[in-house]
Order: C-alpha cells, then structure tokens, then sequence
C-alpha cells in the first residue's frame, strides 16, 4: 500500500546533505572575502591586494617609479599588477571550491557557481 515511502527517506537525507552543501559554501564564501593574495608586476614595484573573491582592496606603487615621463610603464604595470592579482584570487577560489567538493564524486573539472 505504501510502497514508495522508502524514498522519503533518501529524499530527506539529500534534503540534508543540500543543506549542509549550502553551509559550507556559505563558509567558503566568507573565507574566500577574507584571504587575501598579492599580484605583482615590474619585480614587486607595484604590487595589488585582492579577496581571493576578487575583489581589488589595494596598491602599493614603489615612488621611484613616479616619473611624469613614465607615467605609461606605470599604467602599464598596474594594470599587469591588477591582472595577476585577480588571476591568483580566481586560482585560490577553486583551489579551495575544490576541496570542499572532493567528497561529493563531482568530476574534477566540475564547476560551480559562487
């Protein structure tokens, strides 16, 4: 008669196992807001901070490099600063997306969504 309640219970755990998912993104998510990674350019003379979320939260430029007349070089190496920055915030956030979903069977190169 009540053949197909067995399934409840799978149904509950995946309800469960859903909801745990969803507590260590929220972990990972506010982890990833607080760990910072550098991006350099021109051998450190200038040098970005950013969330491993991406989001760009300094510069630091060597004032030797302060030159009206190289005021292109500079443009151009915090440009390359920001860029290497945001390349490691990206590398650091499935790194640690990864590890979080080593368990679940996913396939390797599975990607999900932050």
């Amino acid at each position: 008669m009540f053949k197909g309640l067995g399934g409840i219970g799978d149904m509950a755990k995946m309800m469960k196992a859903a909801q745990e998912m969803q507590t260590k993104m929220a972990e990972l998510q506010e982890t990833l807001a607080r760990t910072v990674v550098v991006g350099e350019a021109g051998a450190g003379l200038v040098k970005a901070r950013c969330t491993a979320k991406g989001e760009i939260t300094g510069l630091e430029i060597d004032p030797s490099i302060l030159v009206p007349s190289e005021k292109e070089v500079v443009e151009d190496l915090i440009v390359a600063a920001l860029a290497d920055a945001q390349a490691k915030a990206a590398a650091k956030g499935q790194q640690e997306m990864a590890r979080l979903t080593e368990g679940l069977g996913l396939p390797p190169d599975f990607k999900l969504p932050f």
